[in-house]
């Protein structure tokens, strides 16, 4: 009997791996069996400490812009294989990390997660898993930008601040103090909101409030991100023709690609181009898994600001697929199965364990446990899940790939008690050994 385990985090008691060795020694109690344990998350709180204890990483510390300006202490992980940063703009640009009752959209900005980036880089990273889940920005990415190298400036000439004010009165953009290893990189971004940029569903008006945009002054950032849009898209044309001349005069592309300015992907048939759009160039499946494929070269489409995601983080979607290169923005469990090879274990697994704190109606709408639980199931697996607690529309989780779902909790308890750790692990391990007992 071959068993996998991947327990996301039981918040406040159990790590993802914690919850997974806890699970592993019970199913030893019980079964002469392998058992494979792998980190689970959900490309927000808690993924880089799965993955980082999961994969055999190593945390980093650095000092970064904070949000407000000032400086903050941020971590991110680095991978075992010594070049795969896991990063979360949270630790740079989090709401948590501004006092309660002092937010200020206006002078809140990215920089530091950029910086982070540049540290990664610095110490030999180039592949990125970045999560960019609960910020306290709507600086549609700029700050980040800047800090890798970007410059944004004003009809006067002048540089602009990386600040949401600044939004609208970009003019010109400059890449020549881009870092050039950063063409080198590839980022996989850890998004699960499907908001464009702009308009009644966008960044500014779902999530602003949240930040202290006030009612008043969401069409006027509205309409700044657009232009920011349009600025950027502008740029991007110039990049393609750019490089397409620089192509042609190396004698790899013919002259007849390049006319009045617009710039087509040599690769690229008219038939390929609909109602104004440029589609990607050389789109590649590398790193790329269930049918998703990645960008090679940062994204030129006409309509990239409607891209679901891109309105995610108060426009930092938007920044990533447009200037980062190699760049994939998907959920952030899809990302995670991918990093931690799930698939490769499961190949010739006959039980799969998951489970999270608490089960209940969300799990099932795709929170991490669920999506573990779908690739199991489509690999013949009997899918397990435990919980610290069970709702009663965890059913529906059934229907969604678990086959069946247990409490841990054992006996009448507090909550203090039922989430303290080393009661938490046993508890863990003495339900998986009772299942297993059955199997």
């Amino acid at each position: 009997m071959k068993v996998v385990i991947a327990m996301d985090s039981f918040k406040g008691s159990m790590s993802s791996m914690e919850a997974g060795r806890a699970a592993r020694d019970g199913v030893l109690r019980a079964k002469n069996a392998e058992v494979v344990v792998r980190p689970l998350a959900d490309g927000g709180e808690g993924t880089t400490e799965a993955l980082v204890e999961g994969l055999g990483g190593t945390y980093v510390e650095t000092e970064v812009h904070g949000p407000m300006g000032g400086w903050v202490t941020a971590r991110y992980g680095i991978l075992g294989d010594g070049s795969t940063a896991v990063i979360e703009m949270a630790e740079a640009a989090g709401i948590v990390l501004v006092e309660a009752g002092r937010l200020d959209p206006w002078h809140a900005s990215t920089t530091g997660v950029g910086e982070m980036i540049l540290d990664a880089i610095h110490r030999g990273c180039r592949e990125f898993i970045i999560g960019i889940g609960g910020s306290a920005t709507v600086d549609c990415g700029i700050g980040m930008l800047q800090a890798l190298g970007y410059e944004f400036y004003d009809r006067e000439g002048q540089l602009l601040p990386p600040l949401p004010a600044s939004l609208g009165d970009i003019v010109r953009i400059d890449d020549r103090g881009v870092l050039p290893e950063l063409e080198d990189c590839c980022f996989h971004i850890a998004c699960d909101v499907s908001n464009p940029l702009c308009g009644e569903n966008g960044a500014v008006y779902v999530y602003g409030s949240q930040k202290g945009v006030r009612r008043e002054e969401c069409k006027s950032l509205d309409e700044d991100f657009l232009h920011f849009a349009e600025k950027t898209m502008e740029f991007r044309k110039k990049i393609k023709k750019r490089e397409t001349e620089e192509n042609v005069s190396k004698g790899n592309v013919s002259d007849g690609n390049v006319s009045d300015g617009n710039v087509l992907d040599e690769n690229i048939s008219s038939e390929n181009i609909s109602d104004g759009n440029v589609l990607n160039e050389n789109v590649s499946d590398r790193n790329s898994s269930d049918g998703e494929k990645m960008n090679s070269g940062r994204s030129v489409e006409r309509d990239v600001a409607e891209t679901p995601g891109a309105g995610a983080a108060g426009g930092l979607g938007f920044a990533c697929i447009s200037y980062l290169p190699h760049v994939e923005l998907k959920s952030g469990v899809s990302i995670v199965l991918d990093a931690i090879r799930l698939g490769e274990k499961l190949s010739d697994a006959d039980i799969f364990l998951t489970g999270e704190g608490q089960l209940d109606g969300q799990t099932a709408m795709g929170k991490a446990p669920i999506g573990a639980a779908r690739l199991a199931k489509s690999y013949g697996c009997r899918v397990i899940a435990f919980a610290g607690s069970v709702a009663e529309e965890a059913s529906s989780c059934n229907a969604e790939g678990m086959d069946a779902f247990f409490p841990i909790v054992r006996g009448v308890t507090t909550l203090a008690e039922a989430i303290e750790p080393d009661r938490a692990k046993k508890n863990m391990m003495l339900s998986v050994e009772q299942v297993f007992r059955l199997l």
